[in-house]
Parts: C-alpha cells; sequence; structure tokens
C-alpha cells in the first residue's frame, strides 16, 4: 500500500511494534525510515542522547532485518520535534507517517506544542496515529470503520482492506452514525473491491448529541461495543462544516477510553 514509510520514535520499546506494524502496509518493495528526534541542541544533552540513541538504532535494525524489510534509521537534534518529522517527509518523499500519540503533556493547551497536533495539521503525507493496543494485536476478528457521512473516509477503507487480507479475510463492518432524518448511503451487505466482506450497520441519534464534540468519542465507542470490539479505523472527516474530525483532543478521548485497537488515518 505505501511505498516508504516514515515512523518517528522517542523510546527504544516502541521501535519493534511499529517497525512491524508497519511492515503489514508497506508494497513489496516497501521502505521503512525511522527517526528519531532529540529535542534539544544543547551541546552536553545532545552529545548524552546521541550515545543512547544506539539503543533506538539497534533494534531498527534488528526488527528490519527479522522481517526482510528495508530499515534505514535517522537520528537528528532540534527544538522543532514536529517540524523535523515533517521536513524528513518531505525530503524522502515519503508515503506515509506511522506514529503513536505523543506530545508535551506539561502543556495546559492540548493544541499548543504538541508533535502529533503539528503533524496530523502540516504533514504532505497520510499520518497514521495508532494507540497501544493496535500495536500489540496479533490476530483482528473484524475491521470496524465509524462514519458519520453517506460514504466511508476512503483512505480508512483501504488500510481496513490491506489488514483484513493479511488477516484471512477478517470482515470490515462500517458504522454509520448520523442524525435522524440524515441518509447514510446504501445499507446492504456486499464485499469491497478487493472482495473483503463489508457489513454496513446505521445508527440514528438526535442532532444536539451529534453537535456535542465531546461526546463523539463516547458515541464511536458505543457503536464499537455493539459489535463486541475489534479493530477500529477512524478516517478523515469533517462534521457539518466544522473543524476535522481528527484533532488532538478528540485522539486522547478516544485513546484513553477505547478497550480495542485504533488506528486514524489523516489523508
Amino acid at each position: 500500500m505505501y511505498r516508504r514509510l516514515l515512523i518517528p520514535v522517542s523510546e527504544p520499546a516502541e521501535v519493534e511494534p511499529l517497525i512491524r506494524f508497519g511492515a503489514a502496509l508497506l508494497d513489496t518493495d516497501g521502505e521503512i525510515r525511522v527517526l528519531h528526534v532529540i529535542p534539544t541542541t544543547t551541546l552536553p544533552e545532545v552529545t548524552r542522547q546521541w550515545r543512547a540513541s544506539v539503543n533506538l538504532v539497534i533494534p531498527a535494525h534488528e526488527a528490519g532485518a527479522a522481517l526482510d524489510v528495508r530499515v534505514d534509521p535517522e537520528v537528528r537534534a532540534s527544538v522543532d520535534v514536529a517540524g523535523e518529522i515533517i521536513e524528513s517527509a518531505q525530503t524522502h518523499s515519503i508515503d506515509a507517517i506511522l506514529m503513536t500519540l505523543a506530545g508535551d503533556r506539561r502543556s495546559r493547551n492540548p493544541f499548543l506544542g504538541h508533535t502529533s497536533t503539528s503533524v496530523l495539521h502540516h504533514a504532505p503525507c497520510d499520518v497514521l496515529v495508532v494507540n497501544r493496543l493496535a500495536l500489540i494485536e496479533e490476530k483482528v476478528q473484524r475491521l470496524l470503520i465509524p462514519t458519520f457521512s453517506a460514504a466511508p473516509p476512503q483512505k480508512a477503507l483501504r488500510i481496513a482492506e490491506e489488514l483484513s487480507v493479511r488477516n484471512r479475510g477478517a470482515p470490515i463492518i462500517l458504522l454509520g452514525i448520523g442524525a435522524r432524518g440524515d441518509e447514510l448511503g446504501p445499507g446492504s451487505s456486499g464485499r469491497s473491491p478487493r472482495g473483503i466482506p463489508v457489513q454496513v450497520h446505521k445508527t440514528f441519534l438526535s442532532r444536539a448529541l451529534l453537535g456535542r464534540r465531546r461526546r463523539l468519542p463516547e458515541i464511536i465507542l458505543h457503536q464499537a461495543a455493539l459489535e463486541r470490539y475489534g479493530l477500529l479505523l477512524l478516517g478523515e472527516e469533517h462534521l457539518n462544516s466544522e473543524a476535522p474530525l481528527l484533532t488532538r483532543r478528540f485522539l486522547e478521548e478516544l485513546f484513553r477510553g477505547a478497550p480495542c485497537p485504533v488506528i486514524a488515518v489523516r489523508g
């Protein structure tokens, strides 16, 4: 699906799981670039962290060798972590960035100074944000795609198809969520272009409830619970011409409450 994938990492424990997950989305001749940004330019601290970065570089090479995937680690130093990620994506013609939700939790403003927010808003390519459960889940029983419009987010559907193929045809379930009186598209089940079983389930709620953006993570997780959960994929959507659905605040609330794997894709 992707020819070049960029994976920003900040700690050794996330290197192998992210590479393993990313390898499932690569084309047969695809490659992964692992980027670690040292968030300082103070010389003594840069030197210390640069030496410690071997604990990120070595696992990256080992994971790539084990999966037979080309992996190129890179270490940079900058106070602008998001800027370095975006620059690397532009320089190396990256097709997608795969990352976990990370940022400066000391900030009182959830939209200020967060790496994930800047990358989501400004990256020149697809951005996939995954929670920890998505990285450790070995088998997917079903793939759930919530949608608030007549058609599901196409990028999320493509990723769901790719993951389904690699999980022996796990079914895709479209969770249409709309206000009473809205049109959510056809309700019949069928198959995707790649022959994956697709089921369509619709739920209609009050406009007042859907208008409360803070309630959307709760609504999505409630619909997922009715399906006994699965791997939850969220695509890029706009609600009533308002701000995009995939903001850091929304993802934080969703990831915090989700007892299942979650992937959010903007692109």
